[in-house]
């Protein structure tokens, strides 16, 4: 799935193609994306203008003139630019016409969302408003606040987008193998250092990450010809049977919180 680079990849390459475009029309096939009335959502976008494209955490926000629309590709969701004649996917389930192309939001197992929010509140109105800072902007201190009276593993706690947010599976095995913590390890033994370590790590991996254009691995690959390149970057995750980079460890392979996770036994006692 589209992690927090993959969309910071995705938003900067939309904003090159469509950035002070007007909608002039909106089709849907699929309703329940749209969290509100899919009519006077249409109504609400038409004739707007898409002037910024932002990111928070994995979401993406259309700036326009009234509204911010909010996006999630969650698992499966892709961008397309296509022109206004090219035939219809039975997967694009949302195509914005614009002034000479349309955008189409394509999702094979119809889990993204979106969402019409104020321009005046978008940052303070769900979806946005319960999110954790980002790794880049967390402090410590307040990342050991959030877990330290919770007993689930380390890592789900990682991947809940309400305490860090825009890590995702991929990018929670890399934070940590670097801070050279278990991912099972309950949140409340981790101490307030192995946070600041965490938060570090995180910030590294992410960044990396950017810089390379996300990872081109499993099911996401950029429907916008950027392709990541990140997955020849990782130490650990989908490294089962490898050795270690650090000691030379065989990675192993098992699950914690339901995800597939990778870790070196040794490294990450």
């Amino acid at each position: 799935m589209p992690e927090l680079p993959e969309v910071e990849t995705v938003r900067r390459t939309l904003e090159k193609l469509i950035l002070n475009e007007p909608i002039l029309d909106i089709s849907y096939d699929y309703e329940p994306m749209i969290k509100m009335n899919a009519k006077d959502f249409v109504k609400k976008v038409k004739g707007q203008t898409i002037h910024s494209i932002e990111r928070y955490g994995k979401y993406l926000v259309f700036i326009l003139d009234d509204d911010a629309m909010i996006m999630h590709m969650r698992m499966e969701g892709k961008f397309y630019i296509k022109s206004f004649d090219q035939e219809k996917s039975v997967y694009e389930h949302v195509i914005f016409r614009l002034s000479d192309k349309e955008l189409r939001y394509h999702d094979t197992r119809k889990f993204g969302t979106i969402h019409l929010v104020s321009l005046n509140s978008y940052k303070s109105t769900y979806p946005l408003k319960d999110l954790g800072s980002e790794p880049k902007d967390l402090d410590p201190l307040v990342l050991y606040q959030k877990i330290h009276h919770r007993t689930t593993p380390i890592k789900v706690s990682l991947l809940d987008q309400h305490i860090i947010s825009g890590l995702g599976n991929i990018y929670v095995d890399e934070t940590l193998f670097l801070s050279k913590i278990d991912p099972k390890r309950p949140s409340n033994k981790i101490t307030k250092q192995e946070a600041k370590s965490l938060v570090e790590s995180a910030t590294k991996v992410l960044d990396k990450a950017v810089l390379l254009g996300g990872s081109t691995i499993r099911s996401y690959t950029s429907s916008l010809g950027v392709h990541g390149r990140f997955q020849n970057e990782l130490n650990v995750h989908t490294k089962v049977g490898e050795p270690c980079p650090i000691c030379g460890q065989t990675i192993i392979k098992s699950k914690v919180g339901g995800r597939g996770t990778y870790v070196c036994p040794s490294c990450q006692k």
